[in-house]
């Protein structure tokens, strides 16, 4: 296929994942205003987020799994409808139970898209060509998370109110899914279908309950590190993940299949994506708040002020995806991307209320354009190294570890965020010689509502919490740099599947070969597959194994 047949078949598989990007930021600065609506608190703040990752990192593996075995085409179309349900649900929620429970089939939608997407496109271009198109992924990813926050700002500062920014995706749903009909065109083969329901439960019941662990563990109103719920929980999650490995390692069709995630670069890739995760999802989901309750400005404008990461992303994604496709080297974007991260996240670590709008603005682009330097490429480097009947569930392995990352990281640092918010504020109305009990959590998100000394004192509070929450994330993103540093960088792969190494009798090639002709081609490797052209020789692809190249 052409670079225009290609980009032609994606159009609609482009416009449902942006869609279903564009819904989970889209809720970011709008939370402010849900929560006070709905008279949520800090904790239902962080589970408005967290609900949605959950249900995708628990359904990836499983709809990557059922990508290798099913109609690709047909999983995204059935994941775009799941994802109109889910904000149809959200929009109309009146409690907080309610927009979770929406919010958790958007997730699992987003599960689907996300999964399937990186598996048809690792089913249709080599991994030589498909850092160009993991490039372009990333930059539809990039600009649905640009274009949310701004969407949302404005919808919530209309008469249309927070509602709107679940009803709008509605129809921007529909259109991607007559795109897809009308572009997408895949072949499948037929293959025994054997899904591992076991490994499924067990995966969602031993994440959700971890994760539920970690949200609620340490509040005051809800139960200690160390007590009787804790160790029932983390032991029971720890025993439910040990059966899954049991489970997964004789499962003929494992959701999470072990040789793969075993692999060494799959391994590293999976450390580096829990780091990324943290550092995507947890950071950029409080950032729209420090705007709001620590600057005071608008949903709107709190849209505009997170635009700097969101350019660093897509430089960072699309620049580093037409670099790898053109020199075939992909581990030094890695690793660039990693001490990006890390630098981007340590000097936002410095931020107070008072911090000026361009040093902000230049941190977040720094770790915003790690973000685009790493997020893709880690799919890339572990689909080079398995089939094509693989792909799915390799993809969605990377990506699930990711999205735990990110789930974990919004639950742990929120309350991270809410315990030193509160503790904060308390000593700065003690140190001001104001009552303790002015303010509670739920209030405190509108601090403008509150008198101005308290008012203040609020916003110093939430920006100096979200200023830890950074330097806890780049403690993390050491982790991902690490990760990174130690991936063997192979050749990438000039055909879409690993080809069988054929079996050349002695006597047909060689120089003790009577009749070898030497200007006839070699038939074990096409011209156009054979040549990788990455500088260091010329690498025949029809081999199972990657040679290093650096």
């Amino acid at each position: 296929m052409s670079q225009r047949q290609v980009l032609q078949a994606l159009t609609g598989l482009f416009a449902g994942l942006f869609t279903a990007i564009l819904s989970s930021t889209i809720v970011a600065n709008a939370l402010p205003a849900i929560i006070a609506d709905l008279n949520g608190s800090q904790t239902d703040f962080a589970w408005v987020i967290t609900a949605a990752l959950l249900a995708g990192a628990v359904t990836t593996p499983l709809w990557g799994k059922l990508a290798d075995l099913f109609d690709k085409k047909l999983l995204v179309q059935l994941s775009i409808v799941v994802f109109v349900a889910g904000s149809v649900l959200a929009g109309f929620a009146s409690t907080i139970p309610v927009l979770l429970a929406g919010r958790a089939i958007q997730g699992i939608a987003m599960g689907g898209l996300t999964a399937v997407s990186m598996a048809i496109i690792g089913a249709m271009v080599s991994p030589r060509e498909r850092g160009r198109y993991s490039g372009y992924l990333g930059g539809v990813i990039a600009a649905a998370t640009a274009a949310g926050p701004l969407l949302g700002g404005v919808i919530v500062d209309s008469p249309l109110g927070w509602r709107w920014t679940f009803f709008v995706v509605v129809p921007l749903a529909v259109i991607a899914l007559i795109l897809l009909q009308l572009t997408l065109r895949l072949t499948s083969t037929a293959r025994r279908v054997s899904i591992d329901w076991v490994g499924s439960v067990l995966l969602t019941a031993g994440v959700s309950t971890l994760l539920i662990w970690v949200s609620f563990v340490g509040k005051e109103s809800t139960f200690g590190w160390v007590s009787w719920q804790s160790g029932l929980m983390v032991g029971g999650s720890v025993l439910l993940l040990g059966l899954l490995v049991l489970v997964e390692s004789r499962a003929a069709e494992p959701v999470i299949p072990l040789k793969i995630i075993t692999e060494r670069t799959t391994a590293l890739a999976i450390f580096a994506s829990l780091a990324v995760g943290v550092a995507m999802f947890a950071s950029t989901t409080y950032l729209g708040q420090y705007y709001q309750v620590a600057r005071g400005f608008t949903a709107t404008d709190a849209g505009l002020l997170t635009l700097p990461m969101i350019a660093g992303n897509l430089i960072g994604s699309v620049a580093s995806g037409q670099l790898i496709t053109r020199f075939g080297r992909w581990k030094r974007f890695l690793v660039g991307g990693a001490v990006l991260l890390v630098l981007g996240l340590a000097l936002a670590g410095t931020i107070d209320e008072l911090t000026s709008l361009w040093f902000v603005g230049s941190f977040i682009f720094l770790f915003g354009l790690g973000l685009g330097m790493l997020m893709q490429n880690l799919v890339l480097a572990v689909q080079n190294t398995v089939s094509v009947k693989d792909v799915g569930s390799a993809s969605a392995s990377v990506a699930f570890f990711r999205t735990i990352g990110g789930a974990a990281g919004v639950a742990a640092l929120g309350a991270v965020l809410g315990n030193s918010t509160a503790a904060r504020t308390a000593e700065g109305l003690r140190a001001a010689g104001l009552s303790t009990g002015t303010t509670d959590t739920g209030t405190s998100l509108n601090p403008a509502g509150l008198p101005a000394a308290v008012g203040d004192i609020i916003r110093a509070a939430y920006a100096e919490s979200t200023a830890l929450i950074f330097l806890i994330t780049a403690g993390i993103a050491v982790l991902a740099l690490l990760s990174v540093l130690f991936i063997k960088e192979t050749a990438l792969r000039g055909t879409v599947d690993i080809q069988p190494a054929a079996a050349t009798p002695p006597s047909a090639a060689g120089p003790s070969a009577p009749n070898a002709d030497p200007s006839a081609p070699d038939k074990g490797a096409s011209a156009p597959d054979a040549d990788l052209s990455d500088g260091r020789g010329t690498l025949t692809a029809s081999g199972p194994r990657s040679t290093p190249v650096g």
